[in-house]
């Protein structure tokens, strides 16, 4: 593999992550990496739980699972879907309680303490590209559903992610894997103790051109140092991330170029989309827990840039296609420090929280440009941001009887941004400044434990901001229109009744009623750099999720999402929210007894997407479908293991994605239909069955 598109700084970090391993040693043992044993914090969080929609997923359930991208490793997060409508070098797509987050408008995910979610950004809003991650370094990921935490802020009002990575390896190794159209990752990782600190260092390599005609020429390299002391909660962290990544991407199509014969099913409109993005980052975390409080803080700075080519209706604009870039160059710095205090028996053993935070994206460039073949045409608009955001919370989480707690939380956030045009005949006169504040007040109660049965009581508020430059527009920068500026801050409010109860050993399972109401519905219209409204929505449903255990080295995970999504007044004839999914329901299974009981370990997982309605009217609806997914495993000896991933499996002829649009293709001529495109089914189909086999080695 080539190594010139790798920068100067990513390849010294590669080579320090490298240097980790020689002369390491371990005694022999299994070539896996640190497992984290299941305990009360992980599944059984009977008395510890704020909701019954929080919970922990720890490595030993993500060890035999299968995966086409990184970023499913989220849908451990019971009732979310990941889905992909583009190139693997993109933000996947991401649904929840009937919410479609797009690339993660509604739903917060941090990685060792940094923010993913990127703020006025030239794709989308909350934008959550999480193709840096590297599963097999995860040691947990804790999730919390609802707008009920004073610690989750922007983007959370579906819920959040806190992914953590492993602090030290039961033994070093290196993992190769190749499978069919041209996919292959080689990834090495490995730590030791030194002089009382812990180093961990990773690095990975990985192409792929997937199944589609226009190969996706996927090339990305992806390095970790860190640095560690003690645990999370008495310990200190510094990490080093860097991440690079180029392909070709093939967008969803009209079903009917495919139906006609004019392009195959894996085919493209138009040539060449696709992309450039990195990532890198720098991070310090810090914890002190004792008697009477417990202390924690971080510190982060991150360097992202995007340049990413679409072309997501053909040739609606003339005979050179659709083709635009959204260019996006960003600073990102910020911080936490929080402190929780222990009252004692005197305040009925009150646990109190202050805490606050700080966010600065200093965003260079924002731009969006016409292309042809990836080479800048016209200029729509090109922006420089800045924008911060602080929030300051406070809570109470109170013992009034042994069968009885609460939590009171209230949380207060401000977001400041300014917006300068710096290109676009019709962007100059957008831009200035704006600002909003809001107050979200928390509340919950527990009653329980009786027989391992908890019921469980939320209400809260939070929101989302909106892109900066919609806040501070007034004119449409592609046609020169008057538009109406859309408020920096969009409030939802939530409430949940819910029950978590064991009724076997080994079996944990949670029952959720909630319901959720926001202020505006949002949909970024990338090609033309303007925020469109379409006016407030409530959604309501029923979660249950079930985690069981039932003997040693074998983990079942089942759960079902029920929902529904409408608008407040119609929008296009219709009260229905396009694209929010009602029904899904998931069934994981992983077995692993190394030993004396055998050598193979196997993983399986079936995944259900219920139909859902493409268009307001709820005519036009999607094709529910169920996906699986097989990873078998064989260990050659202690230090080598021999992996199979099976990829859709059964080779459903389903689509990742659907929507309903306006497009035109090459036969149907450009500026079809006077302009306005033909609408109907637009498809990015699922991948095929794919073979992927690999070897891991240990040292």
């Amino acid at each position: 593999m080539s190594r010139h598109w790798l920068s100067p700084g990513l390849r010294q970090l590669l080579r320090f992550s490298l240097s980790v391993f020689p002369g390491l040693v371990s005694a022999a043992g299994i070539p896996t990496l640190q497992e984290v044993t299941v305990s009360a914090s992980g599944q059984d969080m009977i008395g510890l739980a704020d909701s019954a929609t929080e919970g922990t997923v720890t490595a030993k359930q993500l060890e035999n699972r299968p995966l086409l991208r990184p970023a499913e490793v989220m849908e451990s997060v019971p009732g979310l879907t990941v889905t992909q409508h583009s190139g693997d070098g993109k933000a996947n797509q991401y649904f929840l309680r009937g919410f479609n987050l797009d690339h993660g408008s509604d739903f917060a995910t941090s990685v060792m303490g940094m923010p993913v979610n990127m703020v006025s950004h030239a794709h989308g809003q909350g934008y959550m590209d999480l193709n840096f991650l590297i599963p097999e370094l995860v040691g947990s990921l804790r999730y919390r559903k609802g707008v009920y935490a004073v610690d989750d802020g922007d983007f959370s009002s579906t819920g959040s992610a806190r992914i953590d990575y492993q602090r030290n390896l039961a033994a070093p190794f290196a993992d190769v894997s190749v499978g069919e159209h041209q996919y292959r990752r080689a990834l090495v990782a490995g730590s030791r103790e030194h002089n009382g600190l812990q180093w961990l260092g990773a690095a990975e390599l990985a192409g792929n051109n997937g199944p589609w005609d226009q190969p996706e020429n996927l090339r990305k390299a992806n390095g970790v140092l860190r640095l560690s002391s003690g645990t999370a909660s008495n310990g200190f962290s510094l990490a080093a991330m860097v991440y690079h990544s180029t392909w070709v991407a093939s967008e969803h199509v009209p079903e009917r170029a495919i139906l006609s014969g004019e392009i195959g099913r894996y085919g493209s409109l138009v040539p060449n989309d696709g992309g450039i993005t990195h990532r890198n980052s720098l991070s310090a975390e810090w914890a002190s827990t004792g008697d009477a409080s417990a202390w924690r803080g971080n510190l982060w700075l991150i360097d992202y840039g995007l340049n990413l080519f679409s072309s997501a209706s053909g040739y609606i604009s003339g005979t050179q296609g659709d083709q635009h870039e959204q260019a996006d160059q960003r600073t990102v710095l910020g911080g936490q420090l929080e402190g929780r205090f222990f009252l004692g028996s005197d305040w009925r053993d009150t646990e109190l929280a202050l805490g606050s935070q700080l966010r600065h994206d200093n965003i260079g460039t924002l731009g969006l440009y016409n292309t042809v073949d990836r080479g800048r045409t016209t200029t729509v608009r090109e922006d420089r941001v800045r924008q911060t955001a602080t929030a300051f919370y406070s809570e109470a989480k109170t013992q009034w009887q042994p069968w009885l707690r609460s939590s009171v939380g209230l949380r207060y956030d401000r977001i400041d941004a300014d917006v300068t045009a710096t290109g676009g005949t019709f962007n100059r006169s957008n831009g200035g400044n704006a600002s909003a504040s809001q107050t979200s007040p928390k509340l919950g109660v527990v009653v329980g434990p009786f027989a391992s049965t908890e019921l469980y009581a939320n209400w809260g508020r939070g929101f989302h901001s909106n892109d900066a430059r919609g806040a501070t527009s007034r004119v449409d920068p592609a046609t020169g229109n008057s538009i109406a500026s859309v408020p920096l801050i969009v409030k939802s409010t939530g409430s949940e009744l819910g029950l978590r109860t064991t009724p076997l050993p080994g079996w944990h399972s949670s029952l959720s009623l909630w319901q959720m109401e926001l202020a505006s519905e949002l949909v970024f219209i990338g090609d033309a750099g303007i925020t469109e409204p379409r006016g407030g929505s409530r959604r309501h449903g029923l979660e249950w999720a079930n985690y069981l255990s039932p003997q040693e080295g074998l983990v079942i995970d089942a759960d079902l999402a029920i929902s529904q999504a409408r608008f407040n007044a119609p929008v296009n004839g219709g009260n229905h929210v396009p694209n929010a999914i009602p029904l899904s329901a998931s069934l994981a299974a992983s077995w692993d007894r190394w030993g004396e009981q055998g050598r193979w370990s196997s993983g399986i997982r079936l995944r259900y997407i219920g139909a859902y309605d493409l268009e307001e009217t709820g005519t036009q609806k999607s094709t529910a479908f169920w996906l699986t997914n097989l990873k078998l495993g064989y260990r050659l000896d202690p230090q080598m293991k021999l992996s199979f991933d099976i990829l859709n499996l059964f080779d459903r002829k389903a689509n990742d994605i659907e929507y309903w649009g306006g497009s035109c293709t090459r036969l149907e001529g450009g500026g079809c239909n006077g302009g306005n495109g033909i609408d109907g089914r637009l498809i990015h189909p699922l991948e095929p069955r794919t073979l992927r086999v690999g070897l891991r080695v240990a040292f």
